[in-house]
This record gives C-alpha cells, structure tokens and sequence, in this order.
C-alpha cells in the first residue's frame, strides 16, 4: 500500500509516493501512466522503499504552466530526491519513466547502485520513429478529435495491440484535452544522452523488453543493452496476449535483480 504526499515546484503541485521500507528505489511510470501503473509492475515483496513522483499532468499531479521536458520532469525529480538525502539508491521505471531514469543516472551516476528499464522508447539521441504514433495521437486529441479507431494510425498499429489500446486510452481519459499538449511536447522530446554518456555508466542495470511493442520495440532494449556494460536484458511475455504474466514476469525479473544488488 502506498502513501501518498506532494512537492510543489513552480506553484505545481506534484503527487508523490512511497511504498515498503529499506533501500530506496526510485521507479517512475510511462507517458500518460501514473502511481497504479508503476504499483502494477513492480514486486510487493522485496525489502526496499519504492518511491514515485507522478509527472506533470499524470495521475493527482497538476499540469503547470507548460515547458513539459524530460529537463523538466526530471529537475521535479531531483527535488524529490534532495528530500530524500544523499544517499545510493535504485533508479528505474517504464517507457518515459525508464528514460527519466536513464537521465538522472547520466547526471548522478555515483549515486546510483542499479537501474532498470522497462519497455524503453527513448535511447540515445533525437527521438525516433517509434514515438511517431503517439505524435500522432496527440495531434489528433489537441484537434478535438474522439479517437484513432478507422484510421491510418489504427491500421499500421494493428499489428502492436497493445499499444493501440494504449493509444485509445489517452482519448477517454478523464482530462483528455487538457493532457493533449504534454502528450505533445513529450512525444517529440528526448532526454538529451549521447552513446558515449550511457556506455559510462557502470552500475549493474536490467532491460525488460516485449514483443509486439512498436513503440517500446525490442531492438531499442538491445541497443541499451549493448551499450550499458554491466547490462541483463531479458524479454518479457507478450504483454497484449497475456497482460497478468506480463505484469508477473517484470515483478519476478526486479524482484531477482533488487536481490542480486544486496
């Protein structure tokens, strides 16, 4: 069970959570996830404390003024952290969340004893094609459109469910249209690293993959791996055919690596 309380940074309030005792680990959710989704993957039985901030415009968090970045999101991270101490932690978390972590890695790397990502979409460089689809979908919902069902973006997406259920799912949102511009800004940002920035970081780290992941491909998690030197990379099962062995595959996978840490 999670406990809830907030931070506010630039009169935005920002939700945060904390669940279990022990080391801290920091694990952040994807682009238009928040606190259930990181609950929903991450293992209930391991001695640490799990601590999440819901970004700007997810889950209790507001939306602030604008100037939504992975420069933003993780300044509001580090002030989660410097509250925290100085401490070695834990960074990690899924999609947007594995590349904030990735960032603040590359920024503090002697503060960090792992890190794991999950289902990454963003690598080094300019964002990529993968994130073209959700571009397009917040492009769509910032029109005032009501969804991607019978259009071309539902057709070249048909082969990925997954994520087309997820596409779907930004349009029937509770705060649709004013989640549109994040969505926006996010999809076409990226966390600013060079190869040569992750090739350095040399703590222990865990890449999740899935198949059938057009926005979070595999081949972007082999990347990572190959360039991270103390890297395991592990698929997961199919997460659009079998979302709950997905889901316990992951908590398993973190469970064992938390373990190895120790």
């Amino acid at each position: 069970m999670s406990a809830v309380g907030e931070i506010t940074r630039q009169a935005t309030r920002l939700a945060c959570y904390r669940a279990g005792s022990g080391p801290k680990v920091l694990f952040q959710h994807g682009l238009g996830g928040d606190e259930a989704q990181v609950a929903a993957l991450f293992p209930e039985d391991v001695p640490v404390t799990r601590l999440t901030l819901e970004c700007r415009g997810h889950g209790r968090s507001d939306a602030g003024a604008g100037g939504w970045s992975f420069d933003q999101f993780a300044e509001d991270l580090e002030v989660l952290l410097s509250r925290e101490g100085s401490g070695p932690l834990v960074l990690g978390g899924v999609s947007m969340g594995a590349a904030l972590a990735l960032k603040l890695a590359v920024a503090r790397p002697e503060r960090v004893r792992g890190l794991i990502l999950l289902r990454p979409a963003w690598g080094a460089g300019p964002v990529r094609d993968n994130m073209a689809p959700v571009a397009e979908a917040a492009r769509r919902l910032g029109a005032g459109e009501t969804g991607v069902d019978g259009t071309v973006l539902a057709r070249d997406m048909a082969e990925a469910p997954d994520n087309l259920a997820s596409l779907r799912g930004y349009f029937t949102r509770p705060n649709a249209a004013a989640f549109a511009p994040v969505l926006a800004a996010m999809a076409a940002d990226d966390p600013g690293l060079t190869e040569a920035q992750i090739a350095s970081l040399a703590m222990p780290a865990l890449i999740l993959s899935a198949p059938r992941d057009l926005i979070h491909p595999a081949a972007l998690a082999a990347e990572l791996a190959g360039l991270l030197p103390k890297a395991i990379l592990k698929p997961l099962p199919d997460k659009a055919a079998d979302p709950q062995a997905h889901r316990e595959a992951a908590r398993a996978a973190i469970s064992d690596f938390l373990a190895q840490l120790d």
